[in-house]
């Protein structure tokens, strides 16, 4: 008989990396296989600190401009999407660069392109300063996307003309603050142009719902992500919505065990960007002081996968 108390832990599934992620990773890792040491990244590859130390160990060099790259090493452009005047600057460069843009990001910079051609005036659901938003109202001249972040700035948007607006959205917002923010946008204009297909991507809707299944039966959840990763913040604020005690963390060393002093049933999940090792560090941690038992939640299967460039293939 164990001395330890019990300890359900309702481990959600899916978790962890999606298709984008794991083909940026891929792209890092291939090209210093192919090129050496150093290959540059433009931003973090993804918003996750265990994967941008261990790609540094491997030997990719982190910066925020291309000005920071030397032009004779390869540069890779993180799976949040640039604007369009990096590559540009890139070729003028005659620099060798990989493009690690999410496929399901791109598809939104193409739908933005799509409405400005067609003369519609643009919204952009999103977080001011995140790269994704940087990058994709970087895809058209300046002023042609405005910037909505809540239900209030939905309410007073003014376009030039009602009845000629579309909407897009970044990719990893929490889905039912959008729905939110989309239905306002609709009441005020009736024949606002919607995606057609939901902007927000398949791994960011799955991840949250599996949240939801969780949330319902856990008395605390904890979210394994960094802090500037958008999809792991959402998570743990819709935890926080379902009804649990939410907790984001990088790892398990910042794991309080006072935070589940009483807790009995415990729902763990990971950010889109965060690595399963970081998952099964918790569960270590918790088995130290606990008779944990795992049960896992399963809500969805996922089954997408991305190609990789043809220079790194």
């Amino acid at each position: 008989m164990s001395s330890r108390p019990p300890l359900t832990v309702l481990l959600a599934s899916p978790r962890g990396f999606c298709a984008g992620v794991d083909r940026a990773i891929q792209i890092v890792e291939r090209a210093i296989a192919k090129y050496g040491a150093p290959v540059y990244v433009r931003h973090e590859i993804v918003h996750n600190r265990h994967v941008v130390d261990r790609l540094k160990a491997l030997g990719a060099v982190f910066v925020e401009e291309l000005d920071d790259c030397p032009p004779d090493r390869p540069v890779v452009f993180s799976a949040h999407g640039v604007p369009k005047s990096v590559p540009a600057e890139a070729q003028a460069r005659k620099m060798l660069y990989l493009d690690a843009t999410c496929p399901l990001v791109s598809k939104v910079h193409v739908e933005a392109g799509r409405h400005f051609d067609a003369g519609r005036e643009i919204v952009l659901i999103g977080h001011a300063g995140h790269p994704e938003v940087v990058g994709t109202m970087g895809q058209l001249p300046e002023g042609a996307v405005a910037l909505i972040e809540t239900v209030a700035d939905a309410e007073v948007f003014q376009p030039r003309d009602a009845s000629n607006v579309a909407f897009v959205t970044q990719t990893t917002l929490s889905v039912d603050d959008t729905a939110e923010i989309v239905a306002a946008l609709q009441a005020r204009f009736p024949e606002i142009a919607a995606p057609h297909k939901e902007d927000i991507c398949y791994a960011t809707t799955n991840r949250q719902e599996a949240v939801k299944a969780i949330a319902a039966r856990a008395d605390a959840m904890l979210v394994l992500g960094s802090a500037n990763s958008s999809n792991s913040v959402r998570l743990a604020e819709v935890g926080q919505r379902a009804g649990a005690r939410a907790y984001l963390i990088d790892d398990a060393s910042a794991l309080d065990l006072g935070w589940i002093a009483g807790v009995g049933v415990l729902g763990v999940t990971a950010g889109a960007s965060a690595p399963e090792v970081l998952v099964q560090g918790v569960i270590d941690r918790l088995s130290e002081t606990y008779d944990v038992t795992v049960e896992e939640i399963d809500t969805a299967r996922e089954t997408v996968t991305f190609k990789l460039p043809r220079a790194v293939a």
